[in-house]
């Protein structure tokens, strides 16, 4: 479960991403809709779908928590084709950037972190060697802190 706190603490650290879609008929704010399907992933939503039922399924002040769009005495969130056009298109490494500073604000701290790598069968690079991926997880939060395709080791 979030936390009002953490609800009201999450938009906040999308707003330096720049929003990717046309100035004209932009109805929801790019940090509200980013909040809305994170709170929504860690809450254990998988996909644009569910991503979205979540957020219909918010009270007023849980929306209102969010920033969401207020119109006609109401807070209105985005529709599942609004969230899948913003997550399609924003940049993912600003977005990945923005989430580990709100993990690092929120999370609880790990005395250890479990390293794992892995080979991955059939995946082939532009430069046609197999990728491999290394992770780091914390061992009391069972947090992934990082996951990152690695350079071949020698």
């Amino acid at each position: 479960m979030l936390s009002a706190e953490h609800m009201r603490s999450l938009p906040a650290f999308f707003t330096d991403i720049p929003d990717p879609r046309r100035a004209q008929g932009r109805r929801h704010p790019l940090p509200a809709v980013l909040a809305i399907a994170t709170a929504a992933v860690l809450c254990g939503a998988r996909g644009y779908k569910a991503i979205s039922e979540w957020a219909e399924d918010l009270g007023q002040k849980a929306r209102a928590r969010f920033h969401c769009r207020y119109r006609n005495g109401r807070y209105e969130v985005p529709s599942r084709t609004r969230i899948r056009d913003v997550l399609t298109r924003v940049d993912p490494l600003l977005l990945d950037r923005a989430l580990q500073g709100w993990n690092a604000q929120y999370a609880a701290t790990d005395e250890g972190l479990a390293i794992d790598g892995k080979t991955m069968c059939n995946a082939i690079d532009e430069e046609g060697r197999q990728t491999h991926i290394l992770s780091a997880v914390g061992h009391q939060t069972q947090t992934c802190y990082t996951k990152k395709k690695s350079p071949l080791c020698p």
